[in-house]
This record gives C-alpha cells, sequence and structure tokens, in this order.
C-alpha cells in the first residue's frame, strides 16, 4: 500500500480522514465547482460481488466531474484465472486513471494496489468497506456538527467489513464506539487491537459486549447492517435468524439512545431482520441520506487520490 490508493481507513490518520470528509462538503455543496476535474480520466472498477450505491454512485460521480467509468465483471475476467492479478494491474494502468475493486479477499486488493501504477480504491473486501465508512461520517458531522466525544454503536453481526471499517473511523475521529452482537459473531481479534490502539491515540474509545442495551445506553447514532449478506448460504438462514434477534433495533432499543439519536444502515435492510421498519421508516433514520452521501464521498475520494483537490 502507498498513500496513492485507499484500501484501509486505518493506512491514513485523523487529519487526512478529516479532509477528506470536508472535501466531501464541498463537493456536495458546489457540484458545479468540480465538473470538470474528471475531464479525460477514466475509472476501471473491477466487481466479484453484486452492488448497486457503490457501482452506481461511482460512475455517476465520474460522469457529474467531466469523466468515464468502465464496469468490469470479474465473473467474465481472466483476472486471477487466466491472467494474475499483477499482469492485470500493470496493463489496466496503462489504460485508465483510477480503479476502485470489490473483490472477495483483502489481499488481492493489496496485490490489485502493489503492481498498479494508478489509484486503487477498497470498494468492499472481507476485511474493510473504507468508501461506505467515509460517508457514513459525512452524515454524522451533517446530523451532529462533530466527532469527537459523540457516542457510537453497531448492533449485530459485527464480523464483517462494515463493521471493521466503522471501529477504524470512528475510534480515530475520537468516538465512544460500542459493538454489539452474539458470541460467534465478534469481531476478530486483530481488528478489535488494532482499533482499540486508533482510539488510545486519537482520543476514542472501543467496547465490544454481547449485550444490545449497553451498547445503545445514551448513544447519538445506532447502526446495523444485513444480517444475510451475500456469502452466507440460504441454508445457515433460520438459526442466524434466531441468534441475532437480540440484536434487532426496535422502536424499544432505540429509545434507550439519546432523543435525537439517528438510525444508520448502509443498505440493502431487510425490514423484519436487522431493524424494524417502525425504525428504518421513522424519525431517526437518516438511510436515505447516508446512501446518497456515498455519491460525494466517492468523487471526494476520487479527487483526493488523484491530486486534483
Amino acid at each position: 500500500m502507498s498513500k496513492k490508493d485507499l484500501l484501509m481507513i486505518s493506512d491514513y490518520d485523523r487529519r487526512w480522514l478529516e479532509s477528506i470528509i470536508e472535501l466531501a462538503e464541498d463537493v456536495k455543496k458546489n457540484r458545479e465547482k468540480y465538473s470538470k476535474h474528471m475531464e479525460q480520466k477514466t475509472l476501471l472498477m473491477f466487481f466479484e460481488k453484486p452492488s448497486l450505491r457503490t457501482r452506481v454512485s461511482f460512475e455517476t460521480g465520474m460522469t457529474q466531474m467531466g469523466g468515464h467509468a468502465i464496469y468490469y465483471d470479474i465473473a467474465t475476467s481472466p483476472m486471477g484465472k487466466k491472467e494474475t492479478i499483477k499482469d492485470t494491474a500493470i496493463v489496466s494502468s496503462r489504460y485508465v486513471d483510477i480503479m476502485i475493486a470489490r473483490l472477495l479477499k483483502n489481499e488481492h486488493v493489496h496485490e490489485l494496489a502493489e503492481y498498479s501504477t494508478v489509484p486503487v480504491i477498497n470498494a468492499l473486501d472481507d476485511l474493510g468497506h473504507p468508501t461506505q465508512i467515509i460517508a457514513d461520517l459525512l452524515t454524522i458531522k451533517e446530523y451532529k456538527g462533530r466527532f469527537s466525544g459523540l457516542k457510537f454503536a453497531y448492533l449485530g453481526d459485527c464480523e464483517n467489513n462494515v463493521t471493521y471499517s466503522l471501529m477504524e473511523g470512528c475510534c480515530m475521529l475520537g468516538m465512544d464506539v460500542r459493538i454489539s452482537g452474539p458470541e460467534g459473531m465478534l469481531p476478530k481479534q486483530e481488528i478489535v487491537e488494532r482499533a482499540q490502539k486508533i482510539a488510545a491515540e486519537n482520543g476514542g474509545s472501543l467496547l465490544i459486549t454481547t449485550d444490545p442495551k449497553e451498547a445503545v445506553n445514551g448513544v447519538d447514532a445506532v447502526y446495523t447492517d444485513s444480517w444475510m449478506s451475500y456469502h452466507i448460504s440460504p441454508e445457515e438462514k433460520e438459526a442466524r435468524l434466531n441468534k441475532l434477534q437480540p440484536y434487532q433495533v426496535t422502536v424499544d432499543l432505540m429509545n434507550l439512545a439519546k432523543e435525537d439519536a439517528i438510525f444508520m444502515n448502509c443498505l440493502p435492510a431487510m425490514r423484519g431482520h436487522e431493524q424494524t421498519a417502525e425504525v428504518i421508516d421513522g424519525k431517526w433514520s437518516v438511510v436515505y441520506d447516508e446512501a446518497e452521501n456515498r455519491l460525494h464521498a466517492h468523487k471526494a475520494i476520487m479527487l483526493r487520490l488523484l491530486n486534483l483537490a
């Protein structure tokens, strides 16, 4: 990894993260200001997993800034099979100006970045989802006006990319982070230790608990994610739903948070699974603003990595 890429939030520091969020705020307020920044620039998008928001926001972002985006489905690609990731990276770098990669394995994203001579953005892998979290943090800033001292809770399946990047990003910005899920679905220990170190360096804190009420008590933001991610087989559904049921975000749980707390979900969401309809469609929910902010955050990331803003 070099500073040309965005592979994990923890590759950077608080100052960089805050600057990206500030740039995203400006991009959102002043669309025309950046309408020609990507002229004659091409984004190549590698997708090994399905996508709606990531693909559409990146592609639209390039178009709105005067550039062009190419969608490349790994299912129809020789990458990693007939052709090595190294060869793909080197050749693609000679065609395009920047790449995003939504791949199954973190090491494959790192390998692509290692041999690419243009910036590579991790658009989700098994260990992180940094672009989503930058959009989430932009949303929190819009609603709360600050980061330091805020209390943030994540409920549900905690052994996933979104949780890991949330832990890194929120701890880096000095937040009181609480992660709650059942035994067997808690974050990997190495991720916990890294987030704890980040928290200690930035005035934040991290609590891992199996008690959802302890997690949401008095918090400013409650976050959840899908209980049935793409890689989970349908045969596991019933057992997972039973195990995760106590972590469903309900009205009763939201009432334990602060009166002006916000509810977040990166989408897609299933009403009656990770949250009730009353919550996601209710007064707390900011999920559509959160989804829109993917567009502005992604523009900011590309602009910064290409040294255009």
